[in-house]
C-alpha cells in the first residue's frame, strides 16, 4: 500500500518556503513520513525494529505462528497437556528465553482466547510472505506438528486448517501434500525403533511426498526441491525468524534421512 500525503504536504511547504530546491527537500521529508505511517498502519514496525522488510516478515511470522498455535490448541474446546508440551517444545527448539519466551507465551494465550479473531494476522501474514511459498509451507508444517501432539487431527482443527489455507492462498491439493509429509515424519519419528523396515520405507516415501513407483530421477528431483525449500539459510533470508532456524534444520534432517533410506533400499 502506498501513502502520498506526506510527500504532497512536504512538497508544497517546501515550495512555498524555499522554491524548487525547497520542493525537493520537502517532498523527501514527506516521503520519510509516509514510510513511517505505512509501517505503523500495516503493523510492519515496532519499537526497536530496524525497519528492514525481512525483519518485518520475521515479526509477523513469529506473532502469527504462536497465535494460530493457541487457536489450534483450543479448537476442540480444551488445551491438552500434550498440546502445551508441543508448544513448549517448539519454544525450546527455538531457544526462546526471557522476554522472547514471554512474548511467545503471550501470543499463544491470546490465540486461545474465545472469539479471538485471526483474520487480521492471517491477512498481514499473506501480504508479507507473498511470493515466498516456502515460508507458507513452513508455517503449516509447524502448525501441523503441534496439532498432532495428541495423536490426531480433530474435526475442529481440520476446519481451522481449511480456513488457514483459504486465507493464505493454499489449495486443498497443496495442503494434503504437506499434511501427508508431516504426518509421515511424525509417525516415523515416534516409531523409528518399533516399526518394521517396510513401514520405515513407506514412511520415507511419504516424508518426501512421492510414490514408491517414482523413478530415481523423479525421486532425486523431489529431494533436491524439498531440501532447497527447507534450507535454513534460504528461509531466514526470506523472512523466517532466526530463532526458527533449528526447526528448519530438523526438517532438512528428516528429508535427508528419508532420502538416504530410500536410496539404500534401491541400491
Amino acid at each position: 500500500m502506498n501513502f502520498f500525503i506526506g510527500k504532497i504536504i512536504g512538497g508544497l511547504l517546501g515550495l512555498l518556503s524555499g522554491g524548487p530546491f525547497g520542493l525537493l527537500i520537502g517532498a523527501f521529508a514527506g516521503h520519510l513520513v509516509d514510510q513511517k505511517i505505512g509501517q505503523l498502519l500495516l503493523g510492519q514496525a515496532s519499537p526497536g525494529s530496524s525497519g528492514r522488510g525481512d525483519l518485518s516478515v520475521q515479526q509477523v511470522f513469529f506473532r502469527t505462528t504462536f497465535r494460530v498455535m493457541g487457536k489450534l490448541a483450543k479448537a476442540d474446546g480444551r488445551v491438552s497437556e500434550s498440546e502445551i508440551a508441543a508448544a513448549t517444545s517448539i519454544m525450546d527448539q527455538m531457544g526462546l528465553s526471557g522476554a522472547q519466551r514471554q512474548q511467545a507465551i503471550s501470543f499463544f494465550s491470546e490465540g486461545k482466547q474465545p472469539g479471538f479473531d485471526l483474520d487480521p494476522d492471517l491477512a498481514l501474514l499473506k501480504r508479507v510472505i507473498s511470493q515466498r511459498a516456502s515460508l507458507a509451507q513452513m508455517f503449516l508444517e509447524i502448525q501441523l506438528s503441534v496439532a498432532y501432539a495428541d495423536g490426531q487431527l480433530a474435526l475442529e482443527e481440520r476446519r481451522l486448517f481449511s480456513r488457514l489455507c483459504n486465507q493464505l492462498g493454499i489449495n486443498a491439493f497443496q495442503f494434503e501434500w504437506i499434511h501427508g509429509r508431516v504426518k509421515a515424519a511424525l509417525a516415523g519419528h515416534s516409531a523409528r525403533t518399533a516399526s518394521s523396515e517396510r513401514q520405515q520405507l513407506a514412511n520415507a516415501y511419504a516424508v518426501l511426498g512421492v510414490e514408491p513407483a517414482a523413478s530415481d530421477a523423479e525421486l532425486k528431483k523431489t529431494y533436491r526441491k524439498l531440501m532447497s525449500q527447507h534450507h535454513p539459510d534460504k528461509l531466514v533470508a526470506k523472512g523466517l525468524p532466526e530463532e526458527m532456524m533449528k526447526l528448519a534444520k530438523e526438517k532438512t534432517q528428516q528429508i535427508q534421512t528419508a532420502y538416504d533410506l530410500i536410496k539404500k533400499a534401491r541400491s
